[in-house]
C-alpha cells in the first residue's frame, strides 16, 4: 500500500522542479554568483540543490536568458549571472502565465470542492 505522505512528497518534488526556473530568474535582476542564489531562494521557500542549480544556470545562459561575467578580483574567481534583456522579457511572460495558471488551478480546485468562483454553492 502506498504511503500518502511519501506520494505527496514525490509529487511536490515534481511541482517544485517546474518552479525553480521562475525562482532563479526572479533573483537575477542584479548580478549574483551561482552559490549565492541557494540561500536566497531557500529563505524564500524555494529549496534548490547546487547540483541542480549550476546545470540550470548554464542552460538558461545557453538559451540567452542570462548573461554571465567572471569576477577574478577576489581570491576565488566567481561567475556572476544577470538577466539578459531577452531574459527579462521571458521572465515577465512566465510571470503572466504563472498568474493565469494560478487562477485556472484555483477555479478547478474550487469546482472540485463543490464551490463556485463567486462563493455560491
Amino acid at each position: 500500500m502506498a504511503d500518502v505522505n511519501e506520494t505527496i512528497n514525490g509529487l511536490l518534488s515534481e511541482l517544485r522542479r517546474g518552479t525553480i526556473v521562475i525562482g532563479v530568474l526572479s533573483q537575477l535582476s542584479e548580478p549574483q554568483y551561482g552559490y549565492s542564489l541557494v540561500p536566497v531562494l531557500e529563505e524564500k521557500g524555494v529549496a534548490v540543490d547546487p547540483g541542480t542549480l549550476y546545470p540550470l544556470l548554464r542552460r538558461l545562459e545557453k538559451q540567452e536568458l542570462l548573461e554571465s561575467k567572471w569576477d577574478t578580483n577576489e581570491t576565488r574567481p566567481r561567475k556572476y549571472y544577470l538577466l539578459s534583456p531577452f531574459g527579462r522579457e521571458v521572465y515577465a511572460g512566465l510571470c503572466r502565465e504563472w498568474r493565469n495558471l494560478i487562477i485556472s488551478m484555483d477555479a478547478i480546485m474550487e469546482e472540485a470542492e463543490g464551490g463556485e468562483r463567486d462563493g455560491s454553492s
